[in-house]
């Protein structure tokens, strides 16, 4: 594709300036009136640049020849190659020619599979503590993270975020733990063929508590898987 995009780019310029060749008559020969193009006209050298916005390292080709089965060395001399600018964050190892938030974007592509590096990256850059909404919501995309973006400001203040969405995840799986924790409990109980009331008196808990789960770990009979149950319950949570 980059080779093609070249190739159009170069087209489009001979194309312009024969067309202004024929605006202007100032060709002096026949072959450069055919052609469009004079000695004098020269070409802006194209450029692409491939950006690679993975978490994982590039292991795609980087020149044409990487794409050929076998070919005959004897060959290759005449194969015109055709390499590729590739721009990968993971090869990255200096970051400070960077201008642009681009850079936010990048440090985090790296170490996106690492979750302490994310968090040393983040605590010693005080980059991170000004970035731009565009950005940030570039990083949630690419990188799988879930930092939480306010709407109303431009700037978020990364270092903060990632430090609360980490807070918010150990609250989560303390919940967790703490629900599937009663379930285990009263599966044990129903097991033993106790009512919801007994279950309920068993472990101080209001019966409109325990009824529920009760019902929900009973559907699951004979298994009584906890994780299964307290997915159940998590649905029906949603539909209510």
């Amino acid at each position: 594709k980059n080779m093609f995009y070249d190739v159009m780019a170069y087209g489009n310029q001979v194309k312009e300036t024969a067309k202004k060749h024929r605006k202007e008559k100032d060709t002096a020969t026949s072959d450069e009136f055919l052609s469009g193009f004079t000695k004098e006209d020269k070409l802006i050298p194209v450029i692409t640049i491939t950006v690679y916005l993975g978490t994982k390292e590039w292991d795609g080709p980087r020149k044409l020849s990487d794409m050929f089965g076998d070919v005959d060395e004897e060959l290759l001399p005449f194969i015109p190659d055709y390499r590729i600018n590739l721009l990968a964050p993971r090869e990255i190892t200096d970051f400070t020619g960077f201008r642009t938030s681009i850079r936010q974007l990048f440090e985090v592509l790296q170490n996106a599979y690492d979750k302490e590096k994310m968090q040393e990256v983040l605590q010693n850059d005080e980059k991170f503590s000004n970035v731009d909404r565009e950005t940030v919501e570039a990083i949630n995309l690419f990188a799988g993270t879930d930092i939480d973006i306010d709407e109303k400001e431009e700037v978020i203040d990364m270092c903060k975020a990632w430090e609360e969405q980490k807070n918010e995840g150990r609250e989560e799986g303390r919940e967790l733990g703490e629900r599937q924790k009663i379930i285990s409990q009263i599966v044990k109980k129903l097991q033993k063929d106790k009512s919801v009331a007994e279950i309920a008196d068993d472990l101080e808990e209001k019966e409109e508590v325990i009824a529920p789960i009760y019902e929900a770990a009973l559907s699951m009979k004979p298994d009584y898987d906890v994780e299964k149950i307290y997915e159940l319950l998590e649905k029906n949570k949603k539909l209510a």
